[in-house]
């Protein structure tokens, strides 16, 4: 998993794209996440994203989600489905999968 260095203004943009339900940025936060580009490096929250990611269809989103699962206890990935969940509930309009 590589990208390029993100920058806050980078970083701002994925992550109201991911807001607004976008698949890809969905997927890059998580990258984000799991590598510590541009925030601090946390599984809970890769996790998280990789599984919406995966919700929408996202090639390689699966794969991703289980090879940081590895490194996380069983009740880091609860928390992480958990918030996942929460996440969800909040968007309007709802989170559905890509056709």
């Amino acid at each position: 998993m590589h990208m390029a260095h993100l920058d806050r203004d980078r970083l701002s943009q994925i992550e109201t794209d991911a807001y607004q339900a976008r698949s890809n940025a969905l997927f890059d936060l998580g990258l984000a996440y799991s590598t510590g580009n541009g925030v601090g490096v946390d599984y809970i929250a890769a996790h998280k994203w990789f599984n919406l990611a995966a919700m929408r269809g996202v090639s390689g989103a699966q794969r991703c989600r289980a090879q940081i699962s590895q490194e996380m206890s069983t009740v880091q990935i609860a928390e992480a489905q958990r918030q996942a969940r929460e996440w969800l509930s909040h968007m309007s309009p709802p989170l559905r999968r890509a056709s």
